[in-house]
This record gives C-alpha cells, sequence and structure tokens, in this order.
C-alpha cells in the first residue's frame, strides 16, 4: 500500500508550480512540487536539454544524509541533462527525518513519488526512468527499486554494502586515522562504542541491511560506482559485496566501477579528506566532477535506455586502507555494563544523603571519581559519533587530549579503590546491614571497572 500511495502522490504535479525557463546553457528548468510517500510536500526542479527529441531517459536524483538541499547535485543534475537524460532533483524532507530517526523506507517511497513525476511528463519515456542515488542514497535508491518494475535502472554513488552503523564506524576510523589518532582509541571507536551505539538505539536505521534488498535487484541494470579515494564507505569491501550479490541474485547488467581522482561524491580531490574546485556548499567546497565521472554515468544511462544495457563487469578496486570491524548484533551487555557501574558508584552519595551506614572520605573520593569516569569515557567516543573526528581533536602522541584525561581518571580511580581499601583496613568498621549496603556497591563498582575500562580501551 505504501508503495501504491507513492505512486499515486507522485503522479500529481502541484499546480502551484511554476513554468519551465531557459537558461543560457542550453537547459530548460522547471521548478515542481510534488507529494512524498507520506503526502508531505516536496520541492524540486525538473532540468531538461534544450530542443532535446524525445521521448529520452529520465532520472531520479537521490542524496546523501543530512538535509540534503538540492543545488548539492546541482552538477550532477546538469550532467544528466545536458545528455539528454530528463532529471529531477528535489530538496530532502526534514519531517520523519532526523539525526535519530531515519526511515529509508519513506525515503524510497519520495524516490518513486518523483519516477511517477517523470514517468508522467512529456519528452520522457515512462519505461526508461531510472534513480540514482549517493552515499545514503545508495542503501535508498536500490529498496525503492526493488519495490516496483516502473525503475528503470539504478545508478549508485559512494553507497555502502555494509549497515549503515559499520559504515560509520569505518567513516569514523578513517578520519581519526587521518588526523593522526593511534590504533587504541580507534578501537574503541570501531568496537565497545559502536556496539553502545547500537544497544542503546542512538544510531538511526543501524541495522539496515543493504543485501536482501540487491538480491531483488536480478531483473534492473546497476550501475555501483565509488572514488578511487572513498574515506566514508569502505570502497573495496562494499564494491565486493555489490558483485557478489548481484552475481548471486542472477543479474546480468551490474557494472561495478570507481572513479579515477574521486573522493565519496565522484568529485575531484587529492586524497579523499579535500575538495578540489567546484562551487560552495555551506562554505566549503564540494569540488568538480572527477574527469570521466559524468561520462561514465550518463553514457551507460543511455546505452540501458538504448535497449543495450553493458553487461555485468567489475573494476579493479582500489588499495582500502582500512578494514572494517564486524558489529555484533544485540550486544546489550554494551550499555548494560556502564549502567551497572554507573549505578554501583552512584549509590554511595545516595546512601550518604539517606545518613546510613559509615561515611570514609577515600571512598567518597573514589565514587565521585568512579562517576566521573565512566561517563567520560562513554561520552567521549559519543562525541565523535555526534560531531565527528573534529571531537577527538586536539591529538597528542596518537591519544586525543580528552582521551588522555579519561585515562587520568581511571588512573585515580584504581589509586583511590587501593586508598579506600586500605582505609577500610585500618578501621575495620562494626559489620552490619547499613554498613554492607553502603560499601558493597561501590566496592564490586570498583572491582569491576578495571575489567571494564580494559574492554573499552581506556587502559591501552
Amino acid at each position: 500500500m505504501a508503495v501504491l500511495a507513492a505512486v499515486l502522490a507522485g503522479a500529481l504535479l502541484l499546480p502551484a508550480a511554476p513554468g519551465a525557463y531557459a537558461a543560457g546553457d542550453g537547459l530548460v528548468r522547471q521548478e515542481v512540487a510534488f507529494r512524498g510517500g507520506d503526502g508531505l510536500v516536496l520541492h524540486g526542479t525538473v532540468l531538461s536539454k534544450n530542443g532535446a527529441p524525445g521521448p529520452g531517459p529520465g532520472i531520479v536524483l537521490v542524496g546523501g544524509s543530512g538535509p540534503g538541499p538540492r543545488e548539492e547535485y546541482r552538477q550532477e543534475a546538469e550532467a544528466f541533462a545536458r545528455a539528454g537524460i530528463t532529471t529531477l532533483v528535489y530538496d530532502k524532507r526534514t519531517v520523519g527525518y532526523s539525526f535519530l530517526h531515519r526511515d529509508f523506507g519513506l525515503l524510497a517511497d519520495d524516490a518513486l513519488a518523483g519516477v511517477q513525476l517523470l514517468r508522467a511528463r512529456s519528452g520522457v519515456n515512462p519505461r526508461q526512468v531510472g534513480i540514482w542515488g549517493f552515499s545514503e542514497g545508495g542503501w535508498v535508491a536500490p529498496l525503492a527499486a526493488a519495490r516496483t518494475s516502473d525503475v528503470a535502472f539504478v545508478v549508485t554513488i559512494g553507497g555502502s554494502g555494509y549497515d549503515p552503523l559499520r559504515t560509520q564506524a569505518w567513516n569514523l576510523t578513517t578520519h581519526l586515522h587521518h588526523q593522526g589518532t593511534g590504533g587504541p582509541f580507534r578501537r574503541t571507536i570501531a568496537g565497545p562504542a559502536t556496539r553502545f551505539m547500537g544497544a542503546t538505539g542512538l544510531f538511526p536505521a543501524a541495522g539496515h541491511d543493504p543485501v536482501p534488498v540487491l538480491e531483488r535487484l536480478h531483473r534492473t541494470p546497476v550501475l555501483a560506482l565509488w572514488g578511487e579515494h572513498d574515506t566514508q564507505v569502505p570502497p573495496q569491501e562494499s564494491a565486493q559485496i555489490f558483485h557478489e550479490t548481484l552475481a548471486r541474485s542472477g543479474n546480468r547488467h551490474a557494472v561495478i566501477g570507481f572513479v579515477t581522482g574521486g573522493a565519496h561524491n565522484g568529485h575531484r580531490t587529492s586524497d579523499g579528506f579535500d575538495r578540489i574546485g567546484g562551487p560552495l556548499f555551506h562554505g566549503k567546497k564540494l569540488g568538480e566532477l572527477a574527469p570521466g565521472y559524468a561520462q561514465t554515468m550518463t553514457s551507460w544511462v543511455r546505452a540501458v535506455a538504448a535497449g543495450n544495457p553493458p553487461e555485468s563487469s567489475t573494476a579493479p578496486a582500489p588499495v582500502q586502507a582500512l578494514a572494517t570491524t564486524p558489529v555484533p548484533g544485540h550486544a546489550w551487555y554494551a550499555w548494560l555494563a556502564p549502567a551497572l557501574l554507573v549505578l554501583g558508584f552512584a549509590a554511595y552519595p545516595v546512601s550518604a544523603l539517606l545518613r546510613r551506614g559509615p561515611v570514609l572520605r577515600p571512598v567518597r573520593w573514589l565514587a565521585g571519581l568512579g562517576l566521573l569516569a565512566v561517563m567520560a569515557a562513554v561520552a567521549c567516543p559519543l562525541a565523535v559519533f555526534v560531531v565527528g573526528d573534529g571531537a577527538a581533536a586536539p591529538v597528542v602522541r596518537g591519544r586525543p587530549v580528552v582521551w588522555l584525561m579519561v585515562q587520568g581518571l581511571a588512573a585515580a580511580v584504581v589509586v583511590s579503590a587501593c586508598v579506600s581499601a586500605a582505609a577500610l583496613s585500618r578501621r575495620r568498621p562494626a559489620p552490619s546491614r547499613a554498613a554492607w549496603l553502603r560499601l558493597a556497591p561501590v566496592g564490586l563498582a570498583a572491582v569491576a571497572f578495571v575489567p571494564w575500562a580494559v574492554w573499552w580501551g581506556i587502559a591501552a
């Protein structure tokens, strides 16, 4: 029913849309408004070549993560249109999409609504409309195509073969490596911190598996590209997954390739971490389209539209500096362990408020330092997931300064535990239920803190 709603909604071009106009670059642009999968009004631009003979192919551009205004993909839209491929590029929804909530199914319905809009246009062959997806769109575009036979082909750039959480962990560790962060902190990010994000549900669409979706594209021609210097999704591993999955599904028209000199978005770069030329977007260079990138896509689309989809092929993959780290499912222990530690250390000051049991200054320090150490140890990598690798700067001797502070707190917890044990040995408080209730939780937390700190990577 959701697909049917998207089809019906996409067929409706709202009457408020202004007319088309021709620019000096030979392209005709029309501002359009259409209803997405849940009825939300989306705004976009349809670009076509002035005077192009029709009917010809069409393509809907699906952007990457974030707010995704259409301007970010203007270069791609113009390249497709100049090649005679009518193109819809639209502003991504901000309703029903946020940092903590992603619904790829809803985004796929939006893309299908765009497909129906193009299929209904004069000058477009309704049997030759496909979807282009970048980055996050590399999960959305195949999902949309797998839902209906109305999508004639799929093009992806920078699509991941893994779920979003494993992909983001690789993205972060790659950027941390680039800024000089050593292996221990990167292992914390890729290991326990990633499991914590997944187990707590803080990472949206963490477990979306693209493989079953790709397996359903056994009849749809696919062009999957990655930048030679992609630093945001693992290009070598992703290309292998796309190749193996599409081949296993029986798809005979799956072309796997790489953009020479291209970044994650297929634009010019020197190493994947910069962009060369191109317009500014949010104050940063987008980079020019890498040489051959647009030509590769447009010539492939035109071949598919002409009824001659290229046979399956896979280009040699570039070297991938870091490998991804598997993320086990249902890692409940990732959040339960720090939660129990916090409760154990917090029990001592809470019991002090209730005036139960003996009060010892060393144990008071142990409880306070333990609480601070656990919360800081969790917050530090969490900030990297929220803000990016910049949250780990500056770096000293391969370790973020904030992480060195966390390690200092951890050492203080161990010292405080030893001092507290010595103080209790000297004073030997009279055994009582109140003393047990007051001292046992913090003592158990102190003992459990050491192996947890080793696992979390604080002791590395």
